[in-house]
């Protein structure tokens, strides 16, 4: 009774995951275009347009999160499992990252709104990306922490006892075989910020043209689909299914890239 239990409720997740999926197939393939890639999202009535702007911004403030929360998390991360296993505020570091990591997404938004926004007095790309940077630096430092406990510690005594200094163990040993790991925790974060919205909307807000400068509003992806499909216009709502099925492709292509690295790493 209990396997039966289990597997009916495995088909409902699977049937629900594969009616969302069709969805948002139907609904998005009929309108990507080559346009969708090089025009920019166009104002109510017009009947042409696509998502240019949105996903240039979506990518500019994924990489510059990415690249100011991953560092801090592996650093983090290498604290809590090489040099401060045993610290007294190791416990306190772990549960304050446990309170970030389950935290809304929309209360970082307020917080960075509150901290960044509120001061410069707009809307920027660069508050947005202090937010996804907010977000990702609790699931590296969770991953990368697991990842580095699960290297043998022969490893480091073999490597200490050829004279090596810590830093160096931790660099050439540890990093090295916990590597697929980390790079695996990374995509992980890159994956959860993809498609977050509410910290988007306090911090870069949107813009419907074309903009690099971090210092003003940005479109992305999920602050344009948002907008969009709350509209009348029914190119918007077209143009709003078809940004939702890239988001979701680029996320189910990140977890994927993700477990494969976790299988070849389990292989070897």
């Amino acid at each position: 009774m209990a396997m039966s239990l289990c597997l009916a409720a495995t088909v409902i997740g699977i049937v629900w995951l594969f009616l969302i999926l069709f969805s948002l197939v139907w609904n998005g393939v009929p309108h990507l275009s080559l346009s969708t890639f090089i025009e920019q999202t166009p104002p109510p009535g017009e009947q042409d347009g696509g998502l240019a702007n949105a996903i240039f911004g979506t990518l500019l403030m994924t990489v510059i999160g990415v690249g100011i929360g991953a560092p801090i998390g592996i650093l983090a991360g290498t604290y809590l499992a090489e040099y401060g296993r045993y610290e007294k505020l190791s416990p306190t570091v772990r549960f304050i990252n446990d309170i970030l990591l389950s935290a809304p997404s929309i209360i970082i938004g307020l917080f960075i709104y509150g901290a960044v926004v509120v001061p410069m007095k707009h809307f920027s790309a660069l508050a947005g990306s202090l937010a996804l940077a907010v977000i990702v630096i609790p699931v590296v430092v969770r991953t990368t922490e697991d990842m580095l406990s699960l290297v043998p510690n022969t490893l480091r005594e073999a490597a200490s006892a050829l004279g090596l200094p810590r830093a160096h163990v931790v660099w050439h040993v540890s990093y090295r075989a916990a590597r697929s790991g980390i790079i695996t925790g990374v995509l992980l974060a890159v994956a959860r910020i993809a498609g977050e919205t509410a910290p988007l909307l306090f911090t870069a807000f949107s813009n419907n043209f074309w903009s690099s400068n971090l210092l003003k509003p940005m479109a992305s992806l999920p602050a344009t689909i948002n907008t969009f499909i709350n509209t009348p216009d029914t190119n918007m709502k077209q143009l709003a299914w078809t940004g939702a099925l890239l988001i979701t492709v680029a996320v189910l292509t990140l977890n994927i890239a993700a477990r494969a690295l976790s299988n070849s790493k389990h292989d070897k």
